[in-house]
């Protein structure tokens, strides 16, 4: 346990959330387990009280500033990339109510990330059966319920696009499904405001939004 007379408990989260940040940028580890080894790296205490933590909010604020700095030259065309993609699988899947998750829609993806979608229909077996029809090889794992009530089935599977180079590593997606009824749940916004989930006209305004102006040319000096 940090002994609150030689530290600061701000000074403590600050610190975790740096170090977590940089963790979760360089690595793609996931929140928790960056907090948990960003903890016990700055403190050197396996376990700590909740006061000496950052939240989530204060983590993703800190990746934030750290892809500002170290990933500006490829993070910002990686999150396009994944986002092209999820809107491509929010397209096909538009029967089911996909929405967007994750670090996808909140702008913090990079190359490590994955696309995170939560379907939600009356009867989720007829999710699988579209990959089956589609020919798409698919994991069966689990997701924690986004209002914590226990897990959702989750279809897991690698996807390149067709027009990806050949040596372009696929993505990875996720599809939690969810029974209908849930998408009437009420999902909190971060502290910033955002959203906790975005369906395809929030993706396309993201996309559009993203677009690079097109370059300028310079006139020729005979048009002058």
């Amino acid at each position: 346990m940090v002994r609150k007379s030689y530290f600061d408990p701000q000074r403590v989260r600050e610190e975790i959330a740096l170090a977590a940040a940089r963790m979760i940028a360089e690595d793609g580890l996931d929140y928790a387990t960056a907090k948990r080894k960003a903890a016990r790296q700055v403190t050197g205490a396996a376990r700590l009280a909740g006061e000496w933590l950052p939240d989530n909010d204060q983590i993703e604020a800190e990746i934030r500033e750290y892809q500002a700095l170290f990933q500006s030259d490829s993070q910002p065309a990686r999150l396009r990339w994944l986002r092209k993609i999820a809107l491509d699988w929010m397209q096909r899947l538009a029967p089911f109510n996909p929405y967007l998750t994750g670090a996808v829609l909140s702008g913090t993806a990079s190359e490590h990330s994955d696309i995170h979608l939560q379907t939600f229909c009356d009867n989720s077996k007829e999710v699988a059966l579209y990959l089956l029809n589609a020919k798409i090889l698919y994991d069966v794992t689990e997701t924690r319920h986004f209002a914590g009530r226990g897990y959702v089935e989750t279809l897991s599977f690698l996807w390149r696009p067709a027009d990806a180079a050949r040596d372009a590593e696929p993505a990875g997606l996720h599809l939690a499904l969810y029974a209908t009824d849930d998408l009437r749940g009420a999902v909190r916004a971060s502290a910033h405001g955002r959203q906790a989930r975005a369906d395809a006209r929030v993706v396309q305004a993201l996309l559009n939004e993203d677009t690079p102006a097109p370059a300028r040319t310079a006139p020729h000096p005979l048009t002058q």
